[in-house]
């Protein structure tokens, strides 16, 4: 199984058998790799603000993809003429090849906002990804929060996808704490230095948490993969 970082919060994981794309801001990302020609089976969205779903539709109209996200998105989502499957925080959905688990996210969730009136579309959220007998945890948007412990508890994640960008999620000693609760065999940081507003240094943040916790820290640069 292979997890190729997009750029901000975006990634491509590969499997034997099918292809997932989460939060694909691809357009108007400026840290995106350059001509990607992806054709996911799925793609899964945290929420709805444009530098998490805003390749989401296009993308799933292009190659018929079904698109994974709380109920109020997955229903704006099918309202725009593509395939969708509704979940919520706490359920999960085996679809067969992997399984998918909701899980909270402190953060808003809206569409349209930045060019008139927002469309509130529910809860945000993470997601766990359970494939090929591995455990993947991206966050979404999230601030620190206590339930990660649970989720660490109940769960043996072995690469934890975790923003430290600041000012709209956590920052490095926030995602610290998070490494700490959630206790993944790999960390890969994201959601930062995207723009000069979520500048963060990830060398520093590896240095911490791998100082303050058994998990590795594995730095991704836009384009480049983590075989799991």
């Amino acid at each position: 199984m292979k997890l190729t970082f997009l750029g901000h919060a975006a990634f491509l994981l590969e499997t034997a058998d099918l292809t997932l794309v989460i939060d694909p801001f691809i357009t108007g990302n400026p840290v995106a790799p350059r001509n990607l020609d992806l054709h996911p089976d799925y793609i899964l969205v945290s929420h709805g603000h444009g530098d998490h779903a805003g390749d989401a539709l296009a993308l799933a109209r292009k190659t018929n993809a079904t698109l994974v996200s709380v109920y109020e998105a997955a229903n704006y989502f099918m309202r725009q003429g593509v395939k969708a499957h509704a979940m919520h925080i706490g359920g999960a959905h085996d679809f067969g090849s992997f399984k998918v688990k909701l899980t909270p996210a402190w953060h808003g969730n809206s569409t349209g906002g930045d060019t008139g009136p927002a469309e509130y579309l529910g809860n945000p959220c993470g997601f766990l990804i359970y494939a090929e007998g591995k455990t993947l945890y991206h966050s979404g948007d999230t601030g620190l929060f206590g339930d990660m412990g649970l989720i660490g508890r109940l769960n043996a994640i072995d690469v934890a996808l975790l923003p430290i960008g600041d000012n709209f999620t956590m920052g490095p000693e926030d995602a610290l704490e998070a490494v700490k609760m959630l206790n993944p065999r790999q960390v890969v940081p994201m959601h930062y230095n995207t723009w000069p507003l979520i500048a963060q240094d990830p060398e520093a943040f590896k240095r911490a948490v791998e100082e303050q916790s058994p998990g590795k820290v594995v730095i991704l640069q836009p384009g480049s993969a983590l075989e799991l």
